[in-house]
């Protein structure tokens, strides 16, 4: 049954590396692959540490190791895609065509690299 099981999870986190690598191909911007790249590639290479941690029970190093690496790949890869994706906001990545919206359009303040609330009470912008 676990055999199954590993089958299953491994199959599962393969095609989501697939998803990943494929949306590199055919996203038309950088922001776009970026969001499907981390989203993928995270849960892809959780399923897979999760079925190590399943192949082999009677290791508590391995299987601590493994969920110890889920916990940090799936706290630090969304924050670093965040990071990423705001610096290149920042510098000017050019967007897609077919962008329709920009959240952050006149609320950056290119001289102090701030961000402001979208308020249009400028007095009080930090």
């Amino acid at each position: 049954m676990i055999a199954i099981l590993i089958g299953i999870l491994c199959t599962i986190g393969a095609l989501a590396i697939l998803i990943a690598a494929i949306g590199i191909l055919r996203m038309p911007d950088f922001y776009l692959r970026l969001s499907v790249t981390v989203k993928a590639a995270t849960l892809g290479g959780g399923l897979l540490l999760l079925c190590a941690a399943f192949y082999f029970p009677e290791e508590v190093s391995v299987t601590t190791k493994a969920v110890a690496i889920i916990f940090f790949l799936t706290l630090t890869a969304p924050v670093a895609a965040h990071l990423i994706a705001r610096a290149a906001y920042f510098i000017g990545t050019e967007k897609w065509s077919g962008t329709v919206r920009d959240d952050l359009a006149g609320m950056y303040d290119k001289e102090t690299h701030k961000l402001s609330s979208g308020k249009k009470d400028t007095e009080n912008f930090m």
